[in-house]
């Protein structure tokens, strides 16, 4: 979201909701999430945002709450209260349950792709223009609301209504009216859906899930958490004028006088040069008082203390001018980016001692079975836990956190007591989905509330997955019992949920041509286990046992084949931990 940098948000949550009864609109919740909070989610990393509405204490500090005069008088009184400043400014009300950061992307795509254009209008299923759901250069909303005259209590939105304008189609524009626009956003939201491929589950998963709430921590701390604001730059880099090799440091034209003191990196030292002087400098060091550029060691003579410019050598300054990577200012990762260990470094080569980050996402794994056993010898009947080993570092690998782990029996009420006995950001349960007479995950999620959001994947295997949605947000992945659908299912969805949870940026697909996909499509999406040759082609097996990973061993990636593939077809591979 590192397009939001310049631009703030102003939410309106204060209407008077006379059709639904008076009720605080923005407090209803679609999906077990408040509408209020997921307008809140699809402007996180905004410049600015603004609440118009009655004051609430639960919203973050950083929220900036005003109230329109008088209250309840209407969207452009609201706006005429924000009073917004930035470049751009996004308007939305805070009664649409399907709004997200991409909804707001589009806007100011749109907005910035026609110059002329002074606001982008969103434009719902039904072909109505929601005026209110818009992206705006910020002087031609403050010409509209000035050409009012003061007069904004109770008007409607098409008074701002601009001369030059475009209109951009989103499926997220629908809004919460009336009772029955609610009942239907509810029954949407609840209705769960066969996925038909494992890229088609990643979409429905990621844009399903709720947000985690920002925070800021320090950047050592921030290792593997997503960006919700973008990073930016708070001093320049060089601070200051730097030398880029080891040489002389030299005042004006040559030849130069040698004083005898050396410049090194990290000397505060008080040296000064004059006119026709030079001093030894190191890489890194910064430049004396009066040098005026610095000359590498290869490229001077030093006789009688006096350095000569060799004849032959070019007339170039190997001095780092301040600012010569970044000024200060500049936007160094954006908002969505993975923190890893180069957001880090550049973090504190920019002097900047906080992130505002969410995540990393926090994974409590579960394993289910009367049958699994860990450890100790088993019993008639048991079967050795060969997976549950190897999960937290699967877990790990798809960018996530494990902090707790357990072993479920096939009761009844097993589920019930997982699911209000941790606070991880997201279960992942092994195991129960496949719907015979011992697996309870599907009846537990009901009695939960949850929400499913993918039933079943057209793919195998993994095709009995399930993944759902608690009512305060957090996400359950129900994986298939055996091994290698458990490890295949893993490591489509949990990168996913990472996404959804964090607003981090997917990755792009890494994808190769399949040499024998002729030989292994089917007629649905396959997950097999792939290699490479000595010729460097990539090679799926066709058939593998699926109760152990020994079939894993010796290979790279596994491979989402889809139905139709032929031989050279560039196919997505998901790498394995090595």
């Amino acid at each position: 979201m590192s397009t939001l940098t310049h631009v703030e948000a102003v939410i309106v949550a204060g209407g008077r909701a006379t059709r639904m009864g008076g009720v605080d609109k923005p407090a209803l919740t679609v999906g077990g999430r408040r509408m209020l909070d997921t307008a809140l989610g699809a402007v996180e990393g905004c410049a600015r945002v603004t609440v118009v509405g009655p004051h609430r204490d639960d919203l973050a500090p950083h929220v900036l709450q005003i109230q329109e005069t008088p209250p309840g008088a209407g969207p452009v009184a609201a706006l005429a209260a924000a009073d917004p400043v930035a470049d751009l400014v996004v308007t939305l009300a805070a009664d649409l349950p399907f709004v997200t950061p991409k909804t707001v992307a589009a806007l100011l795509e749109a907005l910035n792709e026609d110059a002329a254009a002074e606001a982008a209008f969103a434009v719902d299923d039904t072909g109505r223009v929601q005026f209110l759901l818009a992206a705006w250069r910020t002087p031609a909303l403050a010409a509209r609301l000035d050409s009012l005259g003061g007069d904004v209590a109770n008007r409607p939105m098409k008074a701002l209504l601009p001369e030059r304008y475009v209109t951009v189609a989103v499926s997220e524009a629908t809004d919460c009216d009336t009772p029955a626009d609610l009942e239907a956003a509810r029954a949407g939201s609840a209705t769960a859906r066969v996925a038909t491929d494992p890229d088609h589950a990643r979409r429905i998963l990621r844009e399903a899930l709720s947000p985690l709430p920002s925070r800021t921590v320090p950047v050592e701390e921030a290792r593997g958490a997503t960006l919700a604001a973008p990073l930016v730059a708070a001093e320049a880099l060089p601070r200051v004028r730097t030398s880029a090799m080891d040489g002389y440091a030299v005042a004006g034209g040559g030849p130069w006088l040698l004083r005898n003191e050396i410049r090194y990196a990290g000397d505060g030292g008080s040296l000064t040069l004059g006119d026709g002087e030079a001093a030894r400098i190191a890489t890194g060091a910064h430049l004396p008082a009066g040098a005026t550029a610095v000359v590498r060691d290869e490229f001077v003579r030093v006789e009688s203390g006096l350095v000569t410019r060799l004849p032959d050598a070019p007339v170039r300054d190997d001095a780092r001018r301040r600012g010569e990577d970044w000024e200060s200012g500049t936007v160094l990762a954006g908002a969505g980016t993975a923190v890893s260990p180069a957001v880090v470094s550049a973090a504190a080569s920019g002097e900047v001692a906080e992130l505002r980050v969410r995540g990393p996402l926090r994974v409590h794994i579960v394993l289910t079975g009367d049958e699994i056993r860990r450890t100790g010898p088993l019993r008639e009947g048991q079967t050795r836990d060969s997976l549950g080993p190897v999960l937290p570092d699967l877990v790990r690998w798809c960018g996530a956190t494990v902090v707790g782990e357990g072993h479920l029996r096939d009761t009844a009420d097993g589920f019930d007591a997982l699911f209000t006995g941790t606070d991880a950001d997201a279960i992942v349960i092994v195991g129960a989905t496949g719907g015979g007479a011992a697996d309870q995950l599907r009846g537990a999620l009901t009695r939960a509330g949850a929400q499913v959001v993918v039933e079943r994947v057209r793919c195998k295997p993994g095709g009995s997955q399930v993944a759902a949605t608690l009512p305060d947000g957090r996400a359950v992945l129900g994986l298939p019992g055996n091994p290698v659908a458990a490890v295949s299912t893993l490591l489509v969805m949990l990168p996913a949920i990472a996404d959804g949870r964090t607003l981090r940026t997917p990755t792009i697909p890494v994808t190769a041509p399949l040499a024998n996909a002729s030989e292994v499509v089917g007629d649905i999406t396959r997950l097999l286990p792939a290699r490479q040759d000595v010729q460097g082609r990539w090679l799926c097996d066709n058939t593998i046992r699926t109760a152990h990973l020994a079939g894993l061993i010796g290979r790279s990636a596994i491979a989402v084949v889809p139905p139709g593939a032929v031989d050279g077809d560039r196919v997505e591979l998901l790498p394995l931990p090595s």
